[in-house]
C-alpha cells in the first residue's frame, strides 16, 4: 500500500526530498566513469541517493548496467571474491552457457571455474577449483574493468557494507590489489566501469578511504548534504494533507530539529502520528508519537550503553556536556578519565562501536541523533 511516509525502503521521485546537488554530482561522476564512496550512518539516505541518481541518468538516456551485492554476511576473502565475480558475470550474462564462456574467457589460467553441479544445486555461478592465490585475486578484481572495456558499455557495481571487507581474515588481500588496479586503470584512461562503495559504519569506512590513504584521489567521497528542515516539514505536511489531516508546520520543524534531519526517523515518526490521529494533529499526539518511537528503539540503545566501560560512559557524558578537549587535565579529572593515553583508547573504542565520530578538528558528534536524545534524557536524565 502506498504511504506518504515510507521508511521501510529507499525512495525516489516525489518522495526524494532535497539533496538535488548531491544527486547531480553523483550522476556526473558515474557518467564520467569515476569511482565513488558514500559512507553515512544507517538509514540516512545512501541508497535513495544512488537510486535517484541512476533514475536521473536513465531519464537522460544514458545507457549502463548496474550490479549490486552486500558484504554484510561475508567473513572470508574467498567468499568476497566469489560473490564479487558472480555479481559481475550476472551483469552481462543470463544463461549457464554464457556464464561458462565468460569464466573460460576472462578467468582462464586461474583457479576459478564454472561448476555446472554447483550452479544447478545452489545457484552458485562461480566456484574455486583450488586454493586461490594472489594472481587469482587480481584476475577477478579486474574482471569488470575488462568486460566493460571489451563490450563498450558502461558498468556500475554497487558494493554495500564495504567496510566489512576488514572483517575477513585479511582485508588487505582485497583492498591493496583493488587499489592498485583502480590506479592502473586510471593511468590507462579507461572510464567504462565505476564502483560505488557504500558503508553504514562511518568510522570503519574512514579507516579505509581516509586513514589508510588507499584509493587516494581515485575514489571520490560524496557526503550527504543536510536537508533543509522547512523542506522536510513541507513534504510531511503535504503527506498529512493527502489523508485529510492538518499539522502545525512549526511543531513539525521542532521535530525535524530533534531528529537532525534524519529522514528515516522523521518518516517513522510521521507514520506513528498518522496512525494515532484524526483531523487536526495536536502537540500531545507528537509527544505520544515520540514516546512510541523511543520505545521501539530503546532496547537497541540499552544494549549499546550496556556494552560500554565506565571510562567510555564518562567520555560520552563529557561529550553530552559539550566538551571537546578531552585530554585537558581538568576534563580528565572531572570525568575520571585517568590519563590522556587512556582518553585516546576510549575515543578509539567509541569510534569502533560507531557511537561517536570525530571531525578534522577532533570535535565529537553522535552518529545517531535519536540515540543522542535518548542518552541525554533517559540515560543521564538531563533536563531538556
Amino acid at each position: 500500500m502506498d504511504t506518504p511516509f515510507p521508511y521501510d525502503k529507499f525512495v525516489t521521485g516525489k518522495n526524494f526530498i532535497g539533496r538535488k546537488s548531491d544527486c547531480t554530482i553523483l550522476s556526473n561522476l558515474l557518467s564520467q566513469g569515476e569511482h565513488v564512496t558514500i559512507y553515512e550512518p544507517p538509514k540516512t539516505g545512501k541508497t535513495s541517493l544512488i537510486q535517484q541518481a541512476l533514475f536521473s541518468m536513465r531519464f537522460m538516456n544514458r545507457t549502463f548496467t548496474v550490479g549490486q551485492f552486500s558484504v554484510l554476511n561475508i567473513r572470508t576473502v574467498d567468499d568476497f571474491l566469489l560473490r564479487y565475480g558472480s555479481t559481475v558475470i550476472r551483469m552481462v550474462a543470463s544463461t549457464p552457457t554464457e556464464y561458462a564462456r565468460i569464466v573460460a574467457e576472462y578467468l582462464q589460467g586461474t583457479h576459478f571455474v564454472f561448476d555446472e553441479n554447483a550452479f544447478a544445486d545452489r545457484d552458485q555461478l562461480l566456484s574455486r577449483g583450488w586454493d586461490l592465490d594472489d594472481e587469482d585475486v587480481k584476475a577477478v578484481l579486474r574482471l569488470p574493468f575488462r568486460i566493460a572495456e571489451d563490450r563498450g558499455k558502461p558498468l556500475i557495481l554497487i558494493i554495500d557494507e564495504f567496510q566489512n571487507v576488514n572483517e575477513t581474515e585479511d582485508g588487505d588481500r582485497i583492498l591493496r590489489p583493488l587499489d592498485a588496479i583502480i590506479k592502473e586503470e586510471a593511468v590507462q584512461g579507461r572510464k567504462s566501469f565505476s564502483f560505488i562503495f557504500c558503508g553504514s559504519m562511518v568510522n570503519a569506512m574512514k579507516g579505509i578511504f581516509e586513514t589508510s590513504l588507499l584509493f587516494h584521489r581515485h575514489v571520490t567521497r560524496i557526503k550527504l548534504s543536510p536537508v533543509d528542515e522547512r523542506e522536510i516539514a513541507d513534504h510531511v505536511v503535504k503527506g498529512f494533507l493527502s489523508g485529510g489531516k492538518v499539522l502545525d508546520k512549526d511543531l513539525l520543524i521542532g521535530a525535524c530539529r530533534l531528529f537532525q534531519g534524519h529522514f528515516w526517523y522523521i518518516n517513522h515518526f510521521a507514520s506513528i502520528c498518522d496512525s494515532m490521529s484524526k483531523g487536526y494533529i495536536m502537540e500531545p499526539v507528537l509527544v505520544d508519537a515520540l514516546g512510541s518511537l523511543i520505545a521501539v528503539h530503546e532496547p537497541r540503545f540499552r544494549a549499546m550503553v550496556s556494552g560500554l566501560t565506565t571510562h567510555q560512559v564518562n567520555l560520552l557524558r563529557a561529550t553530552v556536556d559539550g566538551n571537546t578537549r578531552f585530554s585537558a587535565s581538568e576534563i580528565i579529572r572531572k570525568y575520571s578519565l585517568n590519563s590522556s593515553a587512556n582518553v585516546k583508547r576510549v575515543k578509539d573504542a567509541l569510534m569502533k562501536k560507531e557511537i561517536l565520530t570525530f571531525d578534522a578538528d577532533d570535535k565529537p558528534s553522535f552518529l545517531d541523533p535519536l540515540f543522542e536524545y535518548w542518552v541525554k534524557k533517559y540515560y543521564y536524565e538531563l533536563p531538556e
